[in-house]
């Protein structure tokens, strides 16, 4: 199936949660005849929100793509995420797309998630659409909606067309440009009929046509002379200059519509065909050269040289790694050979494939503006360009999500941690927002992501697509141990004697604190021959041994000076056996006797958020525990830069959601230690010794 560049037009759908962008694009996907059916998020239906975990929940968890045909276009649907755990694919995937359309809730607004996407949108430059759905529910408000849009976002939201009627008498639109009124069949078909504009919204139109005309003419300096001095201006002048600004982004046009009616949808489509760009409109595209800095500027032609971007990749344990690339330039045919500049390596395929929501369909070649998947690549990653050798380029691919939540998991039969590591290992080419480490403190799994429910929906579909089961625990904080005072003169004798050859082996340590992250020291200062030197390994090694479990609560002791300046021994039996016991044990006595405390990890943080939650999140912040080092302000949000103790923010994801209105973003590592509080150091260690 041959497709031609400028008849394509590629559309992303974004949202804030629940505002219906997936049962939009299904109504799209039955108004262009690539399904019989209408279907539907709520019943399991829907062709773009096929995975269990999705049916299971009701939200779009990855992204979906399908195509349609419309007026002699294809339309590639881009259905993202709206929930927040899952926007670093929303993210990944606006890089396929040339435009959006932006849905939002007629009866909810602008909400928290609409600003976050809107904020994506505008990183790409990408000129967008406003659908305002659900007219047809209780306490829609379309005019409402459309001053939230112009205040939040500072844009000239323009409505094209208006909406006859709401709620339950909503049906249909009036076209503020033609002047004429589509009355729809409220079944599903998206049928309707033109008529002249109602009587009773005359003045209503008049008032909005003006406000549209006077965003319109902004857009050519001409037509805008020619509007102030009083000309009329023609439909034709009036379309042209309309779609001008759109694909500007100076003009962001608003409708409204019912996605689950199939109402007002035919006009969007109309709308995309018009406002969203074909790639060949594009700006000339820019990457590097590999090796250098070097700009290479590509024209999105299918005579230029191949390119393309990996945006996404799917991990199947049946069809292997499906790798989605969006076209930028160039002509891609199936068994071919494309070169991997990031990796500098070739790679081979057979088939190129088309996607159809959860199915595929194969094609012969690929054309810039398409979106293809190639099966089963060895090397390639998400963020990765495919090139012709010969003309390689490297595009920037935009970063993922920071991960702002950690748990650490552990496989339910005991046993299969190498299974659950590299099926996990298979999960994270798919979503590169996971993080997979193994603590070298406490010895666990760790699986960092953007939210609760990501790390949810992560376990999920390790237990569907790889049969791993898994339980998400509690990270353990890695608290360590130390000593406040210096010792000297410690001495331990480790002597035993019961039949055979005894053991003997005699130590004198002193011990001394160092600064905090020194770690250890180990001083050999013996001096005369009571210790023959080739037992000072094995001393060293029975300190080691010790340092690893503190007298506290077996945490690891950190931050202090062993001088090892003598000691005896026996000439039969002694061994260095011996010697790593009487270090081992003279060290632990040693620590006793040190003053030993508790360490805690203690996270450095930066919190934005908006102006109206900053006295909130701080005083939460100082019940933790927490320090606020300084604020800064970015625009219409706070910057705060804080440090608090990681026993108190493991689950600061929730609780800043909770507090923000799920509004407030934040970013934090490791910063250092500090003394943990002695009324809290009790409870931490009485913890340790119940768990035992």
């Amino acid at each position: 199936m041959e497709r031609k560049s400028d008849l394509l037009r590629n559309t992303a759908f974004i949202a804030h949660v629940g505002s219906g962008k997936t049962s939009l694009a299904e109504a799209m996907l039955f108004n262009g005849k690539s399904t019989t059916r209408l279907g539907r998020v709520d019943d399991g239906s829907s062709n773009l929100d096929f995975e269990p975990e999705e049916i299971k929940r009701r939200i779009t968890i990855t992204t979906s793509i399908h195509h349609c045909d419309w007026k002699k276009h294809t339309i590639n649907l881009i259905d993202t995420p709206g929930d927040d755990n899952f926007l670093s694919d929303t993210k990944a995937s606006l890089q396929a797309a040339d435009g959006v359309v932006v849905v939002i809730d007629a009866t909810a607004g602008v909400k928290f998630g609409t600003r976050k996407v809107w904020g994506f949108a505008d990183e790409l430059n990408l000129p967008r659409i406003i659908f305002v759905n659900k007219m047809d529910r209780e306490r829609s408000n379309f005019y409402g909606v459309v001053e939230e849009i112009t205040k939040t976002f500072e844009v000239k939201a323009t409505p094209v067309f208006l909406p006859i009627g709401a709620e339950d008498k909503f049906q249909g639109l009036v076209d503020l440009i033609k002047m004429k009124a589509y009355l729809y069949a409220k079944d599903g078909t998206g049928n309707f009929e033109e008529s002249d504009v109602p009587g009773d919204m005359q003045d209503l139109v008049r008032i909005w046509r003006e406000k549209m005309l006077e965003n319109i003419v902004e857009a050519d300096d001409e037509i805008m002379e020619k509007y102030l001095e009083g000309e009329e201006l023609s439909l034709q002048e009036m379309e042209e200059t309309f779609i001008k600004g759109i694909k500007s982004g100076l003009l962001v046009p608003v409708l409204g519509g019912s996605s689950t009616l199939n109402v007002g949808v035919p006009h969007l489509m109309n709308l995309i065909l018009q406002g969203i760009p074909a790639p060949g409109e594009r700006k000339t595209l820019e990457g590097k050269k590999p090796g250098s800095q070097e700009i290479i500027r590509r024209k999105a032609a299918p005579d230029a040289p191949f390119s393309a971007l990996v945006f996404k990749t799917v991990a199947d344990p049946f069809a292997g790694k499906l790798t989605l690339l969006r076209v930028f330039s160039g002509t891609l045919k199936s068994d071919s050979t494309v070169y991997n500049a990031n990796k500098g390596s070739k790679e081979k395929f057979g088939q190129l494939l088309i996607l159809e929501g959860k199915k595929q369909q194969s094609t012969e070649m690929a054309v810039p503006g398409d979106i293809v998947a190639i099966p089963k690549l060895k090397e390639t990653a998400t963020g990765d360009t495919l090139c012709a050798e010969s003309d390689a380029i490297i595009y920037t691919p935009i970063q993922p999500l920071p991960p702002v939540i950690s748990y650490a998991v552990e496989a339910k039969v005991k046993g299969s941690e190498d299974k659950l590591f590299t099926s996990l290992a298979r999960l994270l080419e798919e979503d590169p927002t996971l993080r997979l480490e193994r603590d070298q403190a406490t010895s666990e799994i760790v699986l960092s992501g953007t939210g609760q429910i990501h790390l949810e929906a992560t376990c999920e579909k390790l237990a569907r697509k790889f049969g791993v089961e898994v339980n998400l625990k509690p990270l353990k904080v890695p608290y360590q141990e130390t000593i406040k005072k210096p010792v000297q003169g410690v001495i331990y004798r480790h002597k035993k004697q019961s039949g055979g050859r005894g053991q003997f082996a005699e130590v004198h340590f002193d011990v001394s604190p160092l600064e905090r992250g020194a770690g250890y020291e180990f001083e050999n200062a013996l001096v005369g021959m009571n210790v023959p030197r080739n037992f000072v390994p094995a001393v060293e090694k029975g300190i080691l041994e010790a340092i690893k479990t503190g007298v506290l609560a077996s945490y690891p002791i950190v931050d202090l000076k062993v001088r090892f300046y003598d000691g005896k021994s026996h000439e039969v039996d002694s061994s260095e056996m011996a010697f790593k016991i009487a270090a081992s044990m003279c060290l632990k006595k040693a620590v006793q006797d040190a003053n030993p405390v508790l360490l805690e990890p203690i996270m450095k943080m930066e919190i934005i958020v908006p102006d109206d939650a900053m006295g909130d999140v701080m005083g939460d912040l100082n019940s933790r525990r927490g320090r606020v080092l300084g604020v800064d302000t970015k625009g219409r949000y706070q910057v705060i830069k804080a440090q608090a103790p990681m026993s108190e923010v493991l689950k600061y994801a929730i609780d800043l959601n909770a507090l923000t209105a799920g509004r407030g973003t934040f970013r934090m590592e490791h910063f250092h230690y500090e003394e943990v509080p002695a009324q809290l150091a009790d409870k931490v260690i009485a913890a340790a010794k119940a768990a035992g």
